[in-house]
């Protein structure tokens, strides 16, 4: 009863997801109009059975970049397709991947919508990373035996009373179609809450420790630096950023400077459509700094105190660049906090706020190695930054600690390959029995 009545809901409530899409488009991102017949599973056809991969936004669609091209490289003959619901991710993923395979914007949970898309589309294997689940999809898929790997799946504390909710919506496809690829033992016992099958969930760990980038980073984030006239000034770098935590780090660099300490900063913002905002608040509040984006048109200032970071795919150079880090969406209570294994693969001396329910396992792990000191207000991010800046020592120590906690914990993308090989060779629409 309570899945005819999702669909009848979702059917419903699909004309004000169309409005508000394109409001939000027309205002925000005018670039995805031409793709948003996406939305409604349009789009390309494959000619044989494909991968399909989903990743709900940017740091998802990283954590998918190092599994996408094992699996080319593993299956070269087979298409694959590459989902994300934001238009940052599908920028990302575009960034990252090129042409190497099908980007597309994952399509509104409406029936007709995920039919169409799945019609078009063909998996033989949907893989979805992290934590994204529309009941419309998921019950497609278990209706036309495709299985479906939550891969480095996790669930936070406060959303297992929700899915159990929730449950009548997944009973079907968490018993035959859905095979969880857990973060951590706590996630798995969640997912055993919530109603999947206790021999369908294993434990693999978390994709984003596979992260991989260039050895010329480094190269990059020197180079950065030169550019900028910041070759010895000290650099904090505020990553994935909202409006109080922009407003936190300014207050940070300003009592700083008050005290004689030479320190630029990097705000990066989480969200794009938040860039101009932010330049106009910089502008107002006669802050000497400069956007990012204009670098290369030579009307960058010399020896700027904040650096606007207003393009995408260049967080991992801004921590590059680094003496310090804050990794944002922390200080507030209604976000959970971004990534943390980024700064700490670059051995980059790691803080953030008590708010990052997203990833409470990595939280602990990194403050247990000693890489990562969580503060709870401004007034914490003052003091801390305030002794690490006086003592490069210490940061050096607390970065290799960073870095040495993410090769400790690399392995994930080849536990997953492993999971993912005897669905492969499965038969297209054949029941699936067992776990990976």
């Amino acid at each position: 009863m309570m899945r005819w009545l999702y669909r009848l809901l979702a059917t419903m409530a699909l004309p004000v997801a169309t409005a508000l899409f394109v409001l939000r488009i027309f205002r925000d991102d005018p670039s995805e109009q031409r793709e948003f017949s996406q939305r409604f599973g349009f789009g390309a056809r494959h000619a044989t059975d494909a991968i399909w991969i989903h990743a709900v936004s940017v740091g998802e669609v990283q954590a998918a970049a190092a599994l996408v091209r094992a699996l080319r490289s593993k299956y070269p003959d087979v298409p694959i397709t590459l989902t994300a619901t934001t238009g940052t991710g599908v920028e990302r993923a575009r960034e990252t991947l090129g042409r190497m395979i099908d980007i597309r914007f994952l399509p509104f949970d409406s029936l007709g919508c995920v039919k169409r898309f799945l019609d078009r589309v063909r998996p033989r294997l949907a893989i979805i990373i992290e934590k994204e689940l529309w009941p419309n999809l998921l019950g497609e898929c278990a209706a036309r035996a495709i299985p479906v790997v939550l891969a480095s799946a996790t669930i936070s504390a406060r959303s297992v009373n929700l899915w159990r909710r929730f449950a009548p919506l997944f009973r079907n496809v968490f018993e035959s179609s859905v095979i969880v690829a857990a973060q951590s033992e706590t996630d798995a016992d969640r997912f055993r809450q919530i109603g999947v099958t206790p021999n369908r969930i294993q434990v693999i760990g978390n994709l984003k420790f596979d992260l991989s980038f260039s050895h010329s980073l480094v190269e990059q984030g020197t180079a950065l630096r030169t550019r900028y006239g910041w070759p010895h000034r000290t650099i904090l770098v505020g990553g994935s950023t909202y409006e109080f935590e922009e407003f936190a780090l300014l207050e940070v660099q300003r009592r700083l400077r008050v005290d004689g300490v030479d320190i630029a900063l990097v705000i990066a913002p989480r969200h794009p459509s938040r860039f101009d905002a932010v330049a106009a608040r910089l502008h107002s509040a006669g802050i000497n700094f400069v956007r990012r984006s204009q670098l290369d048109t030579g009307s960058t200032s010399a020896a700027p105190d904040v650096l606007l970071l207003d393009t995408l795919g260049e967080l991992m150079t801004a921590y590059a660049t680094a003496d310090l880090a804050f990794v944002g969406g922390s200080l507030l209570t209604d976000m959970g906090g971004h990534n943390l294994i980024e700064p700490a693969a670059l051995a980059v001396p790691t803080i953030t706020g008590s708010q990052g329910y997203n990833a409470p396992d990595i939280t602990v792990a990194l403050q247990a190695a000693g890489a990562l000191t969580v503060v709870n207000d401004v007034e914490g991010l003052f003091d801390e930054v305030r002794g690490l800046v006086a003592r490069k020592t210490e940061r050096t120590r607390r970065g290799a600690l960073g870095r040495a906690f993410v090769e400790k914990n690399r392995g994930t993308l080849e536990r997953l390959l492993v999971c993912l090989e005897p669905l492969m060779a499965v038969p297209r629409h054949q029941s699936l029995t067992t776990n990976c």
